[in-house]
């Protein structure tokens, strides 16, 4: 019987098992930003240890930054002191650093793979629960609480379960103005938030063979979001072709016997799994949430689910969405009036989703209500875009082009919804008050979903507009 990617690295990264049960196992990479890692790097001075290997830390901010005015310090005084307590970790224990400035700072899960820190194979951790995003690579990565970095840290191991895995098979061909969200959407509606709960998820078939890096890191971003805590792709030749040349990556020959060994990696055909899903592509609508979690989600053709045609665990839940969102059941979600659009996040703030929500904004203008705000992952996305004139085409339609940062997704920042402000967002999660106002909504959606919403000013099915 052939084995999983999952079971592969897993069993290569193990030091022993451990008398829970739990695996004792090695992280090939880890990494910090401003949030997570103060609480860690200060537990492991109280217990007066030091960092075990340094050099497989890598440290970025990308949370409390602001998008506008950086200048230090920072207007935010308690921004400020994340700010420079990272600052003082990285120089006392030596590790590398991506500041404000540096050409690479940026959101960690968008800097990661495009530096070539993400590599097949890998086991990868960091103190922020989309950590799945870098799965897309073929690596077995987690989100992890302030005392596991801590351990990470001092050790470089964690304690963890290993989980069964649930193979997604995404068939057929996506329709016009689908996208990677609309798929993880569907997949997440379809098996619920908590559906992957003590599963890892690897996504395969054709759709996802397809998809670019780009894509995929958008599927595997919100794997978290269906209850699992590890998504992945199997590493292929989109892979490599990505890698190849990467800062971190490895080089020359040294690159091409990676590939063989990343290669090997790969699930066997014959692999064994506790699941099979089967999803079929060419029925997947663009997406957008009417509720207060991922899993409340329709096509922007169907109307709110009435609480009857919902499962009986569920409708309580529903309710409180209902009454939330100000929606009514049976209500289409197509038309509902926006105050705020973004364009942004680790799961959707790279170069491909700018490039699709400019596609839509060209030769059009945001609605005279509507504030909207692009945010780029990372200061390469961002020059990237400029080298292209997105910039440009943003402006011009009446969009504020931002500086780097997490922004909007969690409103650790100056970028906040307001009151009642309901804001269409490219971001992962629209929980109550995720967006930095009690009482603000959030509606999840593609780039290019987002970007019709702002030129329309009320959520629009943006195949319309792509013709």
């Amino acid at each position: 019987m052939g084995r999983s990617l999952l079971d592969k690295v897993w069993d290569l990264h193990t030091v022993r098992e451990l008398p829970s049960g739990q695996t004792q196992l090695f992280i090939g990479l880890h990494l910090v930003h401003e949030v997570t890692s103060p609480q860690g790097f200060q537990m492991l001075a109280d217990a007066s240890l030091s960092v075990l290997f340094p050099e497989r830390t890598f440290a970025t901010v990308d949370h409390i930054v602001p998008t506008d005015d950086r200048a230090r310090p920072l207007a935010d005084a308690l921004a400020e002191q994340m700010l420079s307590a990272l600052e003082r970790n990285v120089s006392k224990y030596n590790i590398t650093f991506f500041p404000i400035g540096s050409g690479h700072q940026g959101i960690v899960h968008v800097i990661g793979p495009e530096l070539g820190l993400t590599l097949p194979g890998m086991t990868i951790a960091c103190g922020d629960s989309h950590t799945s995003t870098h799965g897309a690579f073929g690596a077995v990565a987690f989100g992890v609480g302030t005392s596991q970095v801590r351990d990470v840290l001092a050790s470089q191991c964690l304690a963890l379960q290993r989980p069964r895995v649930r193979r997604i098979r995404v068939e057929g061909a996506l329709g016009l103005g689908v996208y990677a969200k609309d798929v993880i959407l569907h997949i997440i509606r379809r098996l619920g938030v908590k559906g992957g709960v003590g599963y890892a998820y690897e996504y395969a078939g054709p759709v996802v063979e397809r998809f670019s890096m780009e894509e995929r890191m958008t599927l595997c971003n919100m794997s978290i979001e269906a209850g699992a805590r590890v998504g992945y792709v199997n590493p292929d030749d989109t892979t490599f072709a990505y890698l190849r040349g990467r800062r971190f990556a490895p080089q020359a020959e040294t690159f091409e016997r990676a590939v063989a060994w990343w290669r090997s990696m790969a699930s066997d055909v014959d692999a064994a799994y506790a699941d099979d899903v089967e999803i079929d592509g060419s029925r997947i609508a663009p997406a957008v949430t009417w509720g207060i979690n991922p899993g409340h989600g329709i096509g922007v053709d169907e109307n709110v689910p009435k609480l009857s045609e919902l499962p009986p665990d569920e409708r309580i839940t529903a309710e409180e969405a209902f009454n939330y969102m100000d929606l009514k059941p049976g209500q289409a979600i197509r038309g509902t009036p926006i105050d705020v659009a973004f364009i942004g996040s680790c799961t959707n703030g790279r170069l491909s989703d700018l490039r699709e929500a400019a596609r839509v904004a060209k030769g059009r203008h945001v609605a005279s209500q509507v504030r909207a705000l692009v945010v780029p992952g990372s200061e390469e996305v961002r020059r990237q875009a400029e080298a292209e004139g997105l910039h440009e085409i943003f402006k011009a339609a009446g969009f504020q082009w931002r500086e780097p940062g997490c922004s909007m997704c969690l409103a650790m920042n100056p970028d906040k919804l307001i009151g009642r402000e309901i804001c269409a967002s490219s971001s992962n999660r629209n929980f109550r008050g995720r967006q930095g106002s009690p009482s603000g909504r959030t509606l999840l959606m593609s780039p290019a979903m987002v970007a019709a919403a702002a030129v329309e000013g009320r959520v629009t099915d943006v195949r319309e507009i792509l013709g």
